[in-house]
């Protein structure tokens, strides 16, 4: 992990040299994923308390719920990775706890900060839809920035391309391949500005700026995560989890935006 990479968009003229690790205190590195997940998470929670309050959410306990959706993230980021690579763990149990050396999957940290969050927002007695519609602006900008984490360490990358765009360094074989951890920051910060610039703003009943999530981000990850060359698999099949997770996302995202589109369309005043 402290080797210096030599990173080369050749169709587009760019080459760098980068380093997974930003700086050393002592003997103890510092690394760039780190840095960069955690600015992630800063500017995501800033920007979901200031909009709470539009939300009628609590700025107070959303930020009691974030506290603990932040920790069952980094459990449920961790269990994800390890139940689906268990032949790499079962030989050695003490390793699951070791996350040093990585091994932490988006959707496990997804599915842990909803179960903690959303656990915390109804002990407060908290309505759950439009904490959903205030997270997924979290979701966005934390996924949308924490991708460049990868690109630092150099993973989360695809298959062999000839695009203009394929990315070449020593991980990648010096081959040019998928960029796949900028296609999904382009897509989530896209994702973003969608949502605060259009639909937000006629946003027409609880719960549908999660619901629009689920499809964008579910839409984008089943595509991508066909190019890539790290997927975890269901056991002894040869179906990608995270790319079955994202469609059954996003089918179920479209049901329920359909169906409360419909029934805020049956619920709308007459025009005289």
């Amino acid at each position: 992990m402290s080797d210096v990479y030599h990173v080369s968009f050749p169709g587009l003229g760019i080459e760098t040299e980068l380093s997974p690790v930003a700086f050393k205190i002592g003997s103890f590195s510092i690394y760039w994923y780190g840095i960069i997940i955690a600015a992630g998470f800063i500017l995501a929670v800033v920007y979901c308390m200031k909009i709470a309050k539009k939300h009628s959410v609590n700025e107070d306990k959303l930020l009691n719920c974030v506290i603990v959706g932040m920790i069952t993230a980094v459990v449920g980021a961790r269990a994800y990775y390890v139940a689906f690579s268990w032949d790499s763990f079962k030989g050695d149990p003490a390793a699951i706890i070791n996350i040093h050396g990585g091994g932490l999957a988006i959707y496990g940290g997804l599915i842990g900060a909803l179960l903690g969050g959303l656990t915390a927002a109804k002990i407060q007695k908290m309505k759950l839809l439009p904490i959903l519609d205030v997270a997924v602006f979290g979701f966005l900008i934390g996924q949308g920035i924490g991708r460049w984490g990868n690109f630092m360490n150099q993973e989360a990358f695809g298959s062999k391309t000839s695009m203009p765009w394929a990315m070449v360094s020593e991980k990648t074989g010096g081959v040019g391949v998928h960029p796949c951890f900028l296609y999904e920051s382009v897509w989530c910060i896209t994702g973003f500005l969608v949502l605060h610039f259009v639909v937000s703003r006629r946003q027409r009943f609880d719960g549908e700026l999660f619901y629009f999530y689920l499809i964008w981000y579910g839409a984008e990850r089943a595509l991508v995560e066909g190019l890539r060359s790290d997927s975890l698999y269901l056991p002894k099949t040869n179906i990608r989890v995270s790319q079955l997770f994202s469609i059954i996302l996003c089918i179920t995202g479209a049901v329920l935006l359909t169906v409360n589109l419909i029934r805020s369309k049956r619920t709308e005043p007459a025009k005289k």
